[in-house]
């Protein structure tokens, strides 16, 4: 109806065709959608309003799921060795676990096998995975290690110090961490480089976390604040205060606009980091959080770990319980990519329960494979070295790369600058060439013919200069080149001699 009111009858012939192509293109989409992405997520839907999704325990949900995702729930009971802590790759296939007393295994969770495990005899801070799951790096008690997959110690990264956490930035090949002294790690696992190295100045923390969407680190203080970090800058890019006591921890959606903080002032706010605003805050303690693909939300409190959603319009509002047995202190909470699956990393071992609508049913071959094979791998890993990232990519808004910065107030030309432009703008001016249109050498006609070009061309020049002399000048300073009155020379200063 918009386009028959249109009088321009190409204009509106023109948005009739883009309309159609518009639509075919939609269709076809749709089409290859229905058969290429054929799997659908599916959350817990009650009957009435009376049924509450959180009252619905694991026992319930593991008879109605099929035969191959019944299996996937477990409990691992290692008392002697924990606390532990847990690390998925990318693909979700295989777990890092990681024992507080130097207990570290691998397992591949397609097919619940155990790769490798050995013990380091000494403590075990952290785990983190690097570009694959063939190396991996550990925080132990003194420096970071980084082993392969077959439990050798590859190097032993000293220059990192006493780490206390552990993240990998994947498209930069950059291993961060953070260590007892508040110094910020950079390093460059590709070539061993070490790329930066900053004090924070706000003392201790084990809070750290990798934005996905834009790369940026973030460390949560024992101030309530929240800095937000790249490896060029020696200053935090954002600093927010967003609890009265220490931040316990930090997690970032899939899409890098929504960041979740949890405090000791039994706190839990989710920020919209495009405003940096509080859209959401509950009175709840977590001493760990995470976001699953689909934007679920996994906290942890003591023995319990509660799972929000979100209902619309930042809404989030509890979805799913889960209490360990008395006694068991969760550590870390983590998504398992891909799969409805919540790892539990907690004091007497580790769990893994059943969370319907958690992970992202469909995947890309080319951004995560997890039924990929060696020669996949292999050239995965030669395609992600080929296209790392420079670690001067990182920053707040990435949308920012490729753009031409706007010239700032400061930078206006000077009076002598616009006197040489004018200068040479009229130089041209004199030197254009007309035709010959009359006969005769018409000399008076000529000669108002330049003026008005040279007028022409110094016209702009004059209005900047103008604008340059109108610009309030800094105050002058009182001495000798200015006169005073009689009655106010008492209140100029002295020059000292």
């Amino acid at each position: 109806m918009a386009l028959q009111a249109l009088r321009d009858k190409k204009l509106r012939g023109q948005l009739t065709v883009k309309e159609k192509l518009y639509g075919q293109s939609a269709k076809a989409a749709a089409k290859a959608e229905q058969w290429l992405m054929p799997t659908e997520g599916g959350f817990l839907e009650p009957d009435d309003d009376l049924e509450k999704t959180y009252r619905v325990q694991q026992d319930s949900i593991l008879k109605e799921v099929d035969l191959l995702s019944s299996k996937k729930p477990f409990d691992m009971i290692l008392p002697v060795l924990g606390p532990y802590t847990i690390e998925y790759t990318s693909n979700g296939r295989y777990m890092l676990v990681g024992g507080r007393k130097g207990h570290l295994a691998m397992m591949d969770m397609l097919t619940m096998d155990l790769i490798k495990e050995f013990q380091v005899r000494e403590t075990v801070r952290d785990v983190a995975f690097l570009h694959n799951e063939r190396l991996y790096a550990v925080a132990q008690k003194k420096y970071p290690y980084i082993y392969d997959h077959r439990g050798t110690e590859i190097h032993c990264l000293k220059e990192h110090g006493k780490a206390l956490k552990l993240q990998f930035l994947p498209k930069h090949f950059l291993l961060t961490s953070i260590n007892s002294f508040g110094q910020l790690h950079y390093q460059d696992v590709s070539t061993g480089e070490m790329i930066a190295n900053y004090r924070t100045g706000l003392g201790r923390t084990d809070v750290m976390r990798v934005n996905p969407y834009n790369a940026v680190t973030s460390l949560g203080h024992a101030g309530g604040k929240v800095t937000m970090w790249k490896p060029t800058s020696v200053k935090p890019l954002v600093t927010m205060l967003c609890h009265h006591g220490p931040v316990t921890a930090v997690a970032f959606d899939r899409s890098g606009h929504l960041m979740a903080t949890a405090g000791v002032d039994r706190k839990i706010k989710i920020w919209d980091l495009r405003k940096y605003e509080v859209v959401k805050s509950y009175p709840a303690r977590a001493e760990s959080l995470d976001f699953s693909q689909k934007g679920l939300l996994a906290c942890s409190n003591g023995s319990q770990v509660e799972i929000y959603r979100d209902f619309g319009g930042h809404d989030y509002r509890l979805y799913m319980k889960h209490r360990m047995m008395k006694g068991y202190q969760v550590g870390k909470v983590l998504f398992r990519p891909y799969e409805d699956i919540l790892g539990i990393g907690h004091s007497m071992g580790l769990s893994s329960i059943l969370v319907p609508g958690s992970g992202e049913p469909n995947f890309d071959t080319f951004v995560a494979n997890p039924m990929e094979t060696t020669k996949q791998k292999r050239e995965k890993e030669v395609h992600a070295l080929m296209d790392k990232l420079p670690p001067e990519s990182i920053m707040l808004n990435p949308n920012m790369i490729a753009t031409v910065r706007a010239p700032k107030k400061k930078e206006k030309k000077t009076k002598k600058e616009i006197e040489e432009e004018m200068d040479d703008a009229v130089e041209a001016a004199k030197n254009i060439e007309r035709k010959k249109k009359t006969k005769g050498r018409s000399k008076p006609s000529k000669r108002a013919r330049k003026e008005e070009d040279v007028l022409r061309a110094k016209r702009p020049f004059l209005e900047q200069s103008k604008e340059v002399d109108e610009r309030p000048d800094k105050k002058q300073r009182i001495g000798e080149e200015v006169q005073l009155p009689k009655a106010l020379q008492r209140f100029a200063k002295k020059l000292q001699s």
